[in-house]
């Protein structure tokens, strides 16, 4: 089955995408169908552009798969939903971004697939900035997903989120991650840092 056969969204999303996009996709696709049984784990590596273009096309892939027409073709499903998967797992090796953070999020909640939910928490714990993890906060309206990114600030070193404290859009949320550090995990250093802010006029979130 061809992309132009996968609907008219996708196979424009596909055209668009630059060459070494598109064979970094079919590389791993390619790699999949011939794996061994045991699981391996991969790199691809790829610049932030790449990041963008691949998230458009799970975009695209996803809104095609809930199609009425679609859901009546297995085979094409199939294939749609394995094309989705690639990139999902590119995605998850590699990007840093908070609005595919959410998109990779949402679709674990969409799909009550916990597992893959955890191990994107895990990945915005030892791959994402302070900023990018307050923007997922921002961001998303799905609670649990701001619930992991709260979660996620709150471990992070004190020094890592005091800059937020500065900025207009995170300042609410730094402050919230502060309040966390300083009573649930009684960090005297996080209660004095809030307690200046408060002074300086700031209102820490609820």
């Amino acid at each position: 089955m061809t992309i132009n056969e996968f609907g008219g969204r996708v196979a424009s999303v596909w055209e668009g995408l630059r060459p070494v996009t598109k064979k970094m996709l079919v590389r791993v696709l390619k790699s999949d169908k011939n794996a061994s049984p045991t699981p391996q784990t991969g790199k691809y590596f790829y610049d932030a552009h790449a990041d963008w273009e691949v998230s458009r096309l799970l975009s695209a892939l996803d809104e095609q798969s809930r199609s009425s027409e679609v859901r009546k073709d297995a085979d094409k499903l199939s294939e749609i939903n394995e094309l989705a998967d690639v990139c999902v797992r590119v995605l998850e090796a590699q990007s840093a971004s908070a609005e595919v953070f959410i998109q990779l999020a949402e679709r674990a909640v969409k799909e009550n697939n916990y597992n893959r939910l955890d191990k994107l928490a895990d990945h915005l714990a030892e791959r994402y900035s302070a900023g990018e993890i307050a923007e997922v906060a921002r961001q998303t309206e799905s609670p649990q997903i701001r619930a992991i990114a709260f979660e996620t600030l709150a471990m992070m070193p004190i020094q890592a989120i005091i800059p937020l404290l500065d900025d207009q859009l995170y300042s609410g949320i730094a402050a919230a991650a502060l309040e966390q550090k300083a009573y649930e995990f009684e960090s005297d250093e996080a209660r004095d840092i809030l307690e200046q802010f408060d002074a300086e006029g700031g209102t820490p979130a609820d």
